[in-house]
């Protein structure tokens, strides 16, 4: 640890490196040595801090000041207030009406959280083991190691009540013990963090921010289950994290704390990165091992399940990057006291990544059964000013859509799998009015059915007859019967897929059809996208009363479909119209208004070509 005055812990996660925190670092340098404060401060470039929507985000110690959406311009002051004068810059710091917020502990998006996982990431450096080990790093390893049998660790897992984090919520213990007593050797280890929800980084963040936590808890995945080899299997799309896992491995095989007879036991271990070509599949463990192997990544028929056969055919258990990060604690803080947080089924934290149309978007990580009101109102401080709350998807692709009467809904695995979502691997994405949920669950089945390996016809066939009826109601071709086919393929799917993707991946369609009827039915009987989202639903209007004159819109208009003049005015040709919205944003008069619903000539139009085609 530092010796020097003052700690400055620079956020370098991915989401604030891309927001210019290695520039803020470099100008930071630079502003200290011309002010010869270079051996007062040290600067810490650590992992996630959380608050995303606040980035770049910096804390000083040894006050504890956070500091958001800090500049390159902000650089100099910031020297010359704090570190020269001792006094902290107000301006760049929270605010709460007249009240500075001024540590993590004053905002209330740290307030609801309980760090577990996440405990070491945006506090010490992830690319130095001295400081990882300066937290207790290793010394749950250590001690299982040279104090427990191997059946004592799974037990301690097994009281914890920890179950997989990455979506299925299968007992960890439970998986290691089928592991451990299964036949053969050598037997294999693997961290799932093909990570590939859109909207989710909770993996990315915890290999970037605490890659020594993740390595521990494999190593005593390995130990419990007699496992000598373990593979980290991350996508190519996160090279930070590859980065970060890999130095990792390489400081811990120097502290000799992987490699043969450690700690002259019997136990031997070493561990390897493994990149991903990004196949949203391949999160699916039988498709992870495929991979792994040099094979195309594609399901398997289960059973047999990895633990009697996964890797090279031998005994392996599969574990997601949180659950393993979760493990170190557990035993240095004991099974009854993680077992003390969360609901009766679901112990413990979960980690989220909070996106959407939400004030406090970022990493977050809070007890199992919080509810969804405390999680989007409390930690994520509501619905940005103007809009309201409309839904919220738990569990990506693979999760549902919950409305409003569900915000008192409990943050467990079997809550949220009753109301018709799920927790997934983490990804909540928050939604306001504004959304047109057709057009959300076209969103989540046009990405599961480009993910989707083709192995197995119902996943294959149906998700693509799915997206086709989708495509004709946000188009204003649905017909009487589309809900009710969407339903009936959709449980086909999820009752005859071979893998975990296409059984979940009909879930956003399903849920928005249970949640949100009246919106399909409008785009089917009314041709109306109440949400004004899909273009082809919708039209733009000029009223005479209002309009000047003044012709901006019809020399904005890309495709010549408005007409007029100053004395008669302009109107739409709404045949013509493609509805991009130019002449909306240049009216200077507000006298365009943007409406919901087919316009009767274009109705007419769509009708009379029919006609023609069928003649």
């Amino acid at each position: 640890m530092s010796r020097k005055r003052t700690d400055v812990l620079l956020c370098c996660g991915s989401g604030c490196v891309s927001a210019g925190a290695l520039k803020i670092k470099k100008k930071l340098v630079e502003t200290l040595q011309e002010n010869n404060l270079s051996e007062e401060v040290n600067i810490i470039e650590t992992g996630c801090m959380g608050p995303c929507d606040f980035g770049p985000v910096m804390m000083v110690y040894p006050e504890g000041v956070f500091y958001k959406k800090v500049t390159e311009e902000d650089v100099e002051e910031l020297v010359q207030e704090h570190f020269l004068k001792g006094r902290p810059l107000k301006r760049l710091m929270l605010q709460d009406k007249e009240k500075v917020l001024a540590t993590p502990k004053d905002i209330p998006f740290y307030k609801k959280q309980v760090k577990v996982t996440l405990a070491n990431c945006g506090y010490i450096d992830p690319e130095k083991i001295e400081e990882y080990i300066a937290v207790d790093g290793y010394e749950a390893f250590v001690k299982a190691l040279t104090e427990m049998k191997p059946q004592e660790v799974i037990e301690v897992v097994k009281k914890s009540g920890l179950r997989g984090r990455g979506g299925g919520g299968f007992p960890t213990g439970l998986k290691w013990q089928f592991t451990k007593d299964a036949a053969g050797l050598p037997k294999y280890v693997i961290c799932n963090a093909d990570e590939g929800d859109p909207g989710a980084f909770m993996d990315r963040s915890l290999l970037e921010g605490d890659p020594h936590r993740v390595l521990e808890g494999m190593m005593l995945a390995a130990y419990a289950t007699g496992a000598s080899k373990g593979y980290f299997y991350i996508r190519a799309e996160y090279p930070l994290a590859i980065k970060r896992v890999k130095n990792a491995i390489k400081q811990a095989r120097e502290y000799g704390l992987i490699g043969e007879n450690i700690f002259d036991t019997d136990f031997s271990f070493d561990a390897e990165v493994r990149t991903g070509a990004g196949a949203f599949v391949c999160g699916e463990e039988t498709a992870l091992i495929a991979s792994i192997q040099g094979m195309r990544g594609q399901p398997v028929p289960k059973p047999p399940y990895p633990a009697a056969s996964g890797v090279w055919g031998k005994p392996t258990v599969v574990n997601n990057v949180e659950t393993l990060g979760n493990l170190p604690t557990i035993f240095l803080k004991g099974a009854a006291w993680f077992a003390s947080m969360g609901s009766e089924t679901s112990k413990g934290t979960k980690v989220f990544a909070l996106t959407g149309d939400v004030k406090n978007t970022g990493l977050v990580e809070v007890p199992m059964g919080i509810s969804l009101k405390e999680l989007i109102y409390e930690v994520g401080g509501g619905i940005p000013e103007g809009k309201k709350f409309k839904a919220v998807q738990l569990g990506g692709p693979s999760g549902g859509c919950l409305t409003i009467d569900h915000l008192n809904t409990s943050i467990d695995y079997e809550s949220l799998k009753e109301a018709g979502a799920m927790v997934g691997s983490g990804g909540v994405i928050v939604m306001d009015d504004s959304n047109c949920m057709v057009n959300v669950a076209k969103f989540f089945l046009e990405f599961s059915l480009e993910e989707s390996c083709g192995k197995c016809t119902p996943c294959r066939v149906g998700l693509k007859q799915m997206h086709k009826i989708l495509e004709k109601i946000t188009s204003g071709q649905g017909q009487k019967g589309d809900i009710e086919e969407l339903i009936h393929l959709g449980n086909s799917i999820k009752e005859l897929s071979l893998c975990g993707l296409g059984q979940t991946a009909p879930n956003p369609v399903l849920s928005t059809i249970r949640y949100f009827r009246e919106e399909y039915e409008a785009h089917i009987n009314q041709k109306s996208c109440p949400a004004k989202v899909c273009t082809d639903l919708m039209h733009f209007q000029i009223d005479k009363e209002k309009c000047i004159g003044c012709g901006l819109c019809a020399r904005k208009c890309p495709v010549d479909c408005i007409i007029g003049s100053r004395e008669d005015k302009y109107e739409i040709t709404q045949i013509d119209c493609v509805k991009c919205g130019s002449c909306f944003e240049v009216c200077p008069v507000n006298a365009i208004s943007k409406l919901p619903g087919m316009h009767e000539d274009v109705q007419n139009h769509t009708k009379e070509a029919k006609e023609n085609i069928y003649a």
